[in-house]
């Protein structure tokens, strides 16, 4: 069974009441791991330890912050067997996608160390005589990052990296469903050398999680939130925020849709389709979820779906298989209950459809439209949708039908028309001959709509992490007009 205190001033400590919950094994039952169940107190040391910490972190050069996000990148990446544990038991992940958490997360930051020189401002010309006005980026204090469990360690280490980076000292809330996940990201930055303070871990009982996050968004010191995760609780967090005045990044939930036109590498189109919506048990923000297909080469498509998804093996997360455990029967019964509506109304069971306790097939659904739930719904889950069209105009209203804009994909031979489509399909993110499911460290990463605002990543984030000052230099004898 794995433990988990929170990390408070570098220290891993219990919660003061002494209070801890579990986190079941979602294949087994049995109990992955006894976790601190923080109160408010708690939570208010956390953010008062990061405030302390805050003033010497801040005054920190460039060079020394660059030094420790590199070595905890080598750091995280040398612990890819622990990750790998704790993601199987907390979530039921497979080995695969746990490796390539501790691949992307270490990128992150690196990417954030090579960010440490980056963050200037401009000399801004002034009509003044004899001033000198510039802009200014400093760090603003305390950050909370809130991150959820189905990427753990890409999505807690992004919630935390580029404000590190950016002079910012953090308390990084931890996903009740993962906490020794999100725990062995506070034990790298430890050992790499971060200050006591600067990077603090808070565990909660999932009952409790409301108390916390408001605890925490109302401290003083903490100037900027993060959160990924669903819509729903995004929007609680921003109403929070907003009573403070305090601003948010969110990234939030999605309804990918993969387009396929007329002229579309179909092959190429079927191998997109299924690493987009199968990876991670189709639990990933970006998971491709609706597949737009043109009525003239619909039929050819699904044919060749089937036959690359079918096979794809499914079962317990320690052996050789594709599909893993879902994160919870909860989430396998909701996901089984939108699969039985569609095929109630009218959909066409393709291929899948079995489930075995948390375990869940590579699932096509054929022929689905807006009278079924999964057309709208967020599934999160190993199903993903064929809706027939006919021609460009049709595809972009379906793409845009929903009322998520996270990510987005379009296929077809004739580039500069899949450009064009792709302009108009309302998404943060739009990838071309390519997945839906698709992040790299150094580029801008965010949706739209219902999939929240702002962006993670590069250049992009620094703004989001900073605040920008306007100071000027001038004549203390300069003329005043009375």
């Amino acid at each position: 069974m794995l433990k988990a205190d929170l990390l408070i001033n570098n220290v891993d400590t219990p919660a003061a009441s002494g209070q801890t919950y579990a986190r079941k094994n979602p294949m087994t039952g049995e109990v992955a791991t006894r976790a601190a169940a923080a109160s408010a107190g708690d939570a208010i040391a956390a953010a008062d330890a990061a405030a302390a910490a805050f003033p010497a972190w801040a005054a920190l050069g460039p060079t020394e912050r660059r030094a420790r996000l590199l070595k905890a990148a080598d750091l995280l990446q040398a612990r890819v067997d622990d990750a790998v544990k704790r993601m199987m038991a907390e979530i039921g992940a497979t080995a695969p996608w746990a490796g390539f958490n501790v691949m992307l997360a270490s990128n992150m930051l690196r990417e954030a160390a090579s960010m440490t020189t980056q963050i200037g401002g401009e000399v801004i010309p002034s009509d003044k005589p004899g001033t000198l006005a510039m802009s200014y980026r400093q760090p603003v204090g305390v950050v909370l990052g809130i991150a959820p469990w189905n990427a753990p360690i890409i999505l807690g280490v992004r919630a935390i990296a580029m404000p590190l980076a950016c002079g910012n000292t953090v308390v990084l809330k931890a996903s009740e469903i993962c906490p020794a996940t999100h725990q062995l990201i506070g034990e790298v930055m430890r050992d790499a050398g971060f200050l006591p303070g600067v990077v603090n871990v808070v565990t909660n009982a999932p009952a409790d999680a409301p108390t916390i996050v408001e605890t925490l968004i109302a401290h003083p010191a903490v100037r900027r939130i993060n959160f990924t995760g669903s819509t729903k609780i995004g929007k609680i967090i921003a109403e929070q925020a907003a009573k403070h005045l305090k601003p948010v990044l969110l990234e939030l939930g999605g309804k990918a849709p993969l387009v396929v036109l007329d002229d579309a590498d179909l092959d190429g189109a079927v191998n997109a389709a299924v690493f987009g919506a199968f990876a991670n048990q189709g639990q990933i923000c970006m998971s491709t979820e609706l597949l737009v297909v043109d009525e003239a080469i619909a039929d050819t498509f699904a044919d060749k779906l089937a036959a690359k998804a079918g096979p794809l093996p499914a079962g317990d997360p320690s052996g050789h298989v594709v599909l893993g455990s879902l994160v919870s029967p909860e989430a396998a019964d909701r996901i089984d209950g939108l699969v039985k509506d569609a095929v109630a109304k009218g959909a066409k069971l393709v291929v899948g459809g079995q489930r075995k306790g948390t375990v869940m097939n590579a699932t096509v659904l054929d022929r689905v439209t807006p009278a079924m739930r999964i057309y709208s719904e967020e599934s999160f889950g190993p199903v993903v949708c064929i809706v027939r069209v006919r021609g460009v105009d049709e595809a972009v209203r379906v793409a845009n039908e929903t009322e998520y804009g996270l990510s987005a994909a379009v296929f077809g031979r004739d580039v500069m028309r899949a450009l064009a489509v792709a302009k108009r399909i309302q998404s943060g993110m739009c990838h071309i001959n390519g997945p839906t499911v698709h992040d790299e460290a150094q580029m801008p990463f965010g949706g739209a709509k219902a999939s929240g605002y702002g962006r993670f990543g590069g250049r992009a984030v620094i703004d989001q992490f900073t605040e920008l000052r306007w100071i000027t230099i001038e004549d203390a004898k300069q003329p005043y007009p009375f």
